[in-house]
């Protein structure tokens, strides 16, 4: 017999997390665990990455919908975070519980998984500081978060990059988070493409298709779908998204777009008609990035993928992922899941 339970975290950023929409010193998050009650060696836990603010399930009934999920876990609601979670304590579970989800080259330490370089907005002095800790570090895939300061501020960082290194030197991703307006998109997309950019991640906000699919045909930037993925389950609605936008990209956050399954038929989807894609992490602990990395493994990803965010908190959990300059590795380690559910019951992230 399956049993399920789950335990309220909240992580704490080392610095507030900025972006267009909203200010981030806390993220709440829940740790389940699975057990098999007709054998204590099976067990597995995984993380329901809810993200307050942006997760199409936020709301007060959440936690009585985990409650639900916890109690049936063969049943699960439609509900993103949560199949994700569950998804991955099944996959632990069916591993031993050693947070060894997958069986790829990257699990066992034969690969990496090359990352970008996360810089989140800031006034213009500290944004500068934190993309030269980036190039320090070795990135050479560096993604900004922009809409949160004057634009003429975000050009003039971009300047400065690109004085001292060219488009294949430094690779430079931007997000805007849905801060363009509409009327003004094109103009500012203008702007930003004599910086060389290889993509811009949702120029505007989400559910404006037509005028969104007007953008990408006429965007000297590509553009990359995030926020517009979240919500949507039937393939019938993935393929109006992606045949009426016509998008270079879409962007991947299992935790926030269905889980695993559906971010493998947004693939399918998306390499059907060319567009391209990588993963990225929505502020999930440890738990949640190692299940993302080991999933997108299977993949064996050519472009930088957005695995680099096990360092933001305080605290987090100890999980097998190693970063080595913009290189992300699968230590041969071992990580008893269950003694990771114990630290998690010490409440030691709050």
């Amino acid at each position: 017999m399956l049993t399920a339970e789950y335990r309220h975290i909240v992580l704490r950023f080392k610095e507030t997390a900025i972006t267009s929409r909203s200010k981030m010193e806390v993220k709440d998050s829940y740790v389940i665990l699975l057990r098999d009650t007709d054998n204590p060696e099976r067990y597995g836990i995984g993380e329901c990455a809810l993200f307050r603010g942006l997760s199409a399930e936020d709301s007060e009934d959440y936690e009585r919908l985990l409650k639900q999920a916890c109690s049936h876990p063969l049943d699960l609601p439609p509900v993103s975070s949560i199949r994700f979670g569950f998804e991955s304590a099944f996959a632990d579970m069916n591993k031993g519980g050693r947070q060894r989800l997958e069986e790829t080259p990257f699990t066992v330490g034969e690969t990496s998984i090359t990352i970008n370089g996360l810089v989140w907005m800031g006034d213009k002095t500290t944004m500068r500081k934190r993309i030269a800790q980036k190039l320090d570090q070795g990135f050479r895939c560096i993604k900004l978060k922009i809409g949160g300061i004057k634009f003429d501020d975000e050009i003039e960082l971009l300047k400065e990059i690109r004085q001292n290194f060219s488009s294949t030197e430094i690779e430079l991703r931007l997000d805007a988070n849905g801060a363009f307006d509409s009327e003004h998109a094109s103009e500012k997309l203008d702007r930003l493409a004599k910086f060389e950019i290889h993509s811009i991640e949702q120029p505007i906000k989400p559910s404006q298709w037509e005028k969104l699919a007007r953008i990408c045909e006429q965007s000297p930037i590509p553009i990359a779908l995030d926020e517009e993925l979240i919500g949507y389950n039937s393939d019938s609605t993935k393929i109006s998204i992606l045949d009426t936008i016509r998008p270079s990209y879409v962007i991947l956050k299992p935790s926030l777009c269905g889980g695993f399954k559906e971010a493998d038929r947004w693939i399918a989807l998306s390499e059907e008609r060319g567009i391209g894609w990588w993963a990225t992490s929505a502020l999930e602990s440890n738990i949640g990035l190692n299940a993302i990395a080991q999933w997108v493994s299977k993949y064996n990803p050519s472009l930088p993928q957005g695995l680099g965010t096990g360092g933001l908190y305080l605290h987090n959990f100890h999980c097998p992922l190693i970063l080595e300059g913009d290189r992300l590795f699968c230590s041969n380690e071992e990580t008893d899941s269950l003694a990771l559910w114990g630290t998690a019951q010490k409440s030691i992230y709050g």
